[in-house]
């Protein structure tokens, strides 16, 4: 997993035990930590050289996340995944973040319009997937890709609403990392349907933006579940 969490932050107990919640976090939504696997504490205080107490704390907000379950009895394990969470999922986050792309529209200034189409440059800039790596996204392109999607849905003026949001995006980002640790047969052309949504954006049409970014999501959703077979696997052997 790379360099230990005390080599790579200086400071007290709770900045490292954020320095391990951000590197978790990273972990699960990357899936090299998978749906349903346990989680030793003691394993992950001795490779980061951390205290116990660190590691139950970054557990924790893992479980506020809804990244992480804990229970009394099995300790602590990333969250299990299926196909009807996964629709849930979906259909929430269409309708969070349609209506916060709405107020966007709706509130958003000149500056923001900049933004998106900054964001949108910036994404088209680097290519989407990596040639070492195959069939997986190029990890800038996947840093560009989610400062594009907030930056959509910055201007809604709703710190809740922006809040929801995230830990939405996060789970669904879960699934899309995991449909894509193979070739499934299928192609989609995301560059065309993030255009589709900016230009909506750009030209203040709103119905056509939320509609854009809602068949977005669902194409997204279509694909994990052409990989449902391998997500299966993957839960079932943790």
């Amino acid at each position: 997993m790379g360099l230990r969490v005390s080599e790579t932050v200086s400071g007290g107990p709770r900045s490292l035990t954020s320095a391990l919640h951000e590197r978790l976090r990273a972990d699960i939504l990357a899936t090299r930590l998978l749906p349903g696997q346990k989680i030793n504490i003691a394993s992950l205080a001795k490779q980061f050289e951390v205290s116990l107490a660190a590691v139950r704390e970054a557990l924790s907000r893992l479980t506020a996340d809804g990244l992480v379950q804990a229970s009394d009895q099995r300790g602590f394990r990333v969250t299990p995944v299926s196909l009807s969470d996964l629709s849930d999922i979906t259909r929430t986050r269409i309708d969070i973040e349609g209506l916060a792309l709405r107020r966007s529209i709706e509130f958003g200034d000149e500056r923001w319009l900049i933004a998106v189409q900054q964001s949108w440059e910036a994404l088209k800039a680097v290519p989407a997937h990596d040639p070492d790596q195959a069939p997986a996204h190029h990890d800038e392109w996947m840093s560009r890709h989610r400062v594009f999607h907030r930056t959509l849905v910055s201007a809604c003026g709703s710190p809740w609403l922006l809040g929801f949001r995230d830990v939405l995006h996060e789970q669904s980002e879960r699934y899309r990392r995991l449909s894509i640790r193979g070739e499934i047969g299928k192609t989609r052309d995301v560059e065309a349907e993030h255009a589709t949504i900016v230009a909506a954006v750009l030209d203040r049409d709103t119905e056509a933006a939320v509609r854009a970014l809602a068949l977005h999501f669902s194409v997204t959703k279509e694909f994990v579940e052409l990989a449902a077979f391998r997500i299966a696997e993957v839960s079932a052997a943790h």
